[in-house]
Order: C-alpha cells, then structure tokens, then sequence
C-alpha cells in the first residue's frame, strides 16, 4: 500500500522517540497522521510539525482508545494505518534478597500486571478497533488490499535481560499474536507486522550518561552506534508500503543479542 497524500494514518506513542520519528516519515509521504500519546506538550508539538492532530489517549483505557479513534476519524477519515508505538518499561528481578539485612522481596504483581497492560493488551486494543474500522473501508487494489498495521516489541522479546520479565513477556506477547492476528485479518486485507528494535537512541537513553551510552553503543555488534529512530520509522514505511510483508516478526538491532545482565 503506497502512503500517499491524505493518507490517514494513527500512530500510538507518537510524542516522541520511534512513534514521533514514524508520525514525521509518514506525513513527508502526505499521510494524515493522528497521534495517540499521554503527553500533551509534547504531542500538540508534534502534531503542530506534521500538519497533524494529537489526541491524548492512555491505551488503557477502552474509552480513551474509541475517543481518540473517534477524534482521528472526525479530522482525517478511517484510517488505512496503524503503528503502535506506546509502550513502557521496568527493571524488577522476580524475587530478590536484601545485601543490607537479607529480607526477601517478589516483584510486585501490580507492576508486572501493569507492563502487560500497556504492552500487550494496549496494543491488542488499538489494533481490533483499528482492524474493526478498516473493514468498513473499500480495498484500494485487485488484491482488496485495505490497511496495514506495524507494533512495536523489542528484542528482549527473545533475549530478555535480568529485571525484564514483565517487559520481555509482554513484548513476547506482541511477537506471538502477530501471525494469529494477520490470518484473523487475511481474509478482509489487513496486513500486520511487528518490529523488535534493539538499543535505540530515544529520549529514555538521552538521559543517560555519555560513558553509558557509549557501552551500550559498543555492545553492537555493527554498526557500532545506538539505532537511530528513522531507522525504525524506514522499517515501518517498508512493511507498510510492501504488499508482500505480511505476519513477520523483524529484529532491527544491529545483530545484538542481549547478555543476561
């Protein structure tokens, strides 16, 4: 499906870091792109850049979710595509041992619950009333080609380090639902796709230290340097746009595979 002027397109997590790096790619190709994120400031800023619209929308929320989507729909029509992009993370062990006095603690099942919410089920959200719109929508070629759809996991996904076991189980989940996704949509020609990013430099690593952001760069195999958010957003337009890339998984992480810690 070629993106091209008007284009609606929803973006989730797209005040910022790979969701702001996608919303900017797909409006230079003309998309009409609504973004869906927590952060006003930051999202109106966007928005304002791209000639787009922001809705704050917590993917948590079904009816956060149906507003935005209701919002998007009001200013650019149904849109024909989806990138999820919201997500968050934490560092908690599964169970620990105090160095200071030897009390034992577990993770705290509020937080994990939480990740996966975000993660997995927000996601799964926006794609069914996302898929659920595009049905209503005529196919724009000789295959009934209709809309595609990109998530976002991470390659913790398959090598989850020390601390991730909500965030590698909830970016699992998003891997293992794509190919059941894509054959429930195959029928009415809806494409999905699911990118696992590895260290990318957004504005969580900005934060960091230079010498930490340095090893973290080192640890690439090649090319020796942080992912740069366009390179995700490349990624995405290609899966978008390649009416042959249907239900695949793709690491885009410089040949990294995470050490346990």
């Amino acid at each position: 499906m070629e993106v091209s002027a008007n284009t609606p397109a929803v973006v989730t997590g797209g005040a910022s870091g790979l969701g702001a790096a996608t919303a900017r790619a797909l409006a230079a190709k003309g998309a009409k792109v609504a973004i869906f994120d927590m952060n006003e400031e930051k999202g109106n800023a966007v928005a304002a850049e791209i000639g787009g619209i922001f809705c704050k929308v917590n993917v948590t929320s079904d009816a956060e979710v149906d507003a935005g989507f209701a919002k998007a729909r009001e200013a650019h029509g149904q849109e024909r595509i989806l990138v999820n992009c919201a997500g968050i993370g934490n560092a908690i062990k599964t169970a620990s041992r105090s160095k200071e006095d030897g009390s034992i603690k577990h993770f705290p099942i509020s937080a994990f619950d939480f990740v996966i919410q975000v993660n997995l089920i927000g996601t799964f959200r926006c794609i069914a009333k996302s898929a659920a719109g595009m049905l209503t929508l005529d196919p724009i070629d000789a295959f009934g080609e209709r809309g595609a759809i990109v998530n976002t996991a991470s390659v913790a996904a398959e090598d989850g380090q020390m601390g991730q076991a909500a965030y590698s189980a909830s970016k699992a989940g998003v891997v293992g639902m794509t190919l059941p996704i894509a054959r429930d949509l195959m029928a009415e020609g809806i494409r999905v796709n699911t990118i696992l990013p590895g260290i990318f430099d957004t504005p969580l690593l900005a934060a960091a230290p230079q010498n930490v952001r340095d090893a973290l760069a080192a640890s690439v195999p090649f090319p020796k340097r942080l992912g740069m958010p366009e390179e995700y957003a490349k990624l995405a337009l290609c899966m978008i746009e390649t009416g042959y890339f249907n239900g695949e998984d793709v690491r885009l992480d410089g040949a990294i595979r995470m050490a346990p810690r």
